[in-house]
């Protein structure tokens, strides 16, 4: 039976009035603090009792002989899990997000660029967005296009709306009948298959069934797994990385220049977002969950964005574990689900 179950009533109460109160103070909380501003019927003794079991159960730790108690990972993990109550992005939050990304049009980069943004000015932490995943999507088709005799443009298009063209030398004449006869097979073998499923096993394969264009196959093949496999248009973007030295625990610039070091790490952070693509919904990762001693005072709220139903990227807010959870969660699934839809009237369209 899980501590969900069997943890009373009042140590739920207090175990909320600790983190709240902490997360709005930075500040150790007492005993006496509970018992005056959250009116929980019981005295100070009480809670004092209450709250030196929810230390011994772990979670909540003394910082300092005779200080008060704040919540442990273990605490928040059971605050986020079982006792938060979201706090709903407000009315003028959701316009201002939905007219800054509207503003951008159909720039990709620059809705990505200004998601990262808004969405660091309104959590007041640091922002990162994983731009679209081109290898997240669908082949859709490829046409192969004369140039002159022996040069050709191969132009692959997957679904939801990526181009990615090639200027291919032939090495021989070939005639638009085998050009678009090349092409035919190669759709009718390729068509509709998640970009994913087309490794090498399957286009050596394929090359060898048109083994008779030699060379221009070598070509063409090799610019279908180069164009799967390049992600260089896939970036992390940032914002409000100076929003965290703000906060009382990096205020200590040897622990703020760990964390900013590493999150000025864009392999470290594409590595962060990307487990974040295939999740289902927001995810919390407090402290040493995310697997990297640098954020082991931090903690990470992330979503991925989806484009018709394909999620294609993901965005994240950085924060110390005193983070304000109930906001940030909200506000990231609900920048998350904008930005998805934004991208989706341009790409699908």
């Amino acid at each position: 039976m899980s501590f969900q179950h069997v943890m009373d009533a009042r140590k739920r109460r207090i175990l909320e009035a600790v983190t709240d109160d902490y997360i709005h103070t930075a500040e150790p909380v007492g005993s006496r603090t509970i018992a005056r501003r959250y009116n929980l019927g019981v005295s100070p003794a009480t809670i004092r009792n209450e709250m030196a079991d929810l230390e011994e159960s772990g979670y909540l730790e003394q910082p300092h002989t005779s200080s008060g108690r704040i919540p442990s990972e273990k605490g928040y993990r059971f605050y986020v899990d079982f006792i938060m109550k979201q706090r709903p992005v407000s009315e003028e939050e959701r316009g201002r997000i939905r007219r800054a990304l509207a503003e951008k049009r159909r720039e990709i980069n620059l809705i990505i660029e200004e998601t990262a943004r808004i969405l660091a000015h309104l959590s007041r932490y640091a922002a990162f967005v994983l731009s679209p995943i081109s290898k997240a999507g669908v082949f859709r088709r490829i046409e192969i296009l004369p140039v002159d005799t022996r040069n050709v443009l191969v132009v692959l298009v997957t679904d939801p709306g990526f181009v990615r063209t090639h200027l291919i030398a032939t090495g021989h004449p070939l005639t638009g009948a085998q050009l678009a006869r090349i092409a035919e097979f190669l759709n009718s073998r390729l068509v509709n298959l998640p970009l994913s499923r087309i490794g090498t096993s399957l286009l050596r394969e394929i090359k060898a069934e048109l083994d008779e264009y030699n060379s221009f196959i070598d070509a063409t093949m090799e610019a279908i797994a180069q164009s799967l496999e390049d992600n260089r248009e896939e970036q992390v973007y940032a914002d409000g990385q100076v929003n965290l030295l703000e906060q009382p625990e990096f205020q200590d610039v040897s622990k703020a220049r760990t964390v900013l070091e590493f999150l000025a790490e864009e392999e470290a952070l594409h590595g962060l977002l990307s487990g974040a693509v295939g999740a289902t919904g927001v995810t919390v990762t407090i402290g040493r969950e995310a697997g990297h001693p640098s954020m082991n005072s931090c903690s990470m709220v992330s979503a991925p964005y989806e484009v018709r139903g394909i999620p294609m990227g993901a965005l994240g807010v950085v924060g110390p574990t005193r983070m304000h959870y109930s906001r940030v969660v909200a506000l990231v699934e609900f920048v998350a689900e904008n930005l998805g839809d934004v991208l989706t009237r341009i790409l699908v369209m």
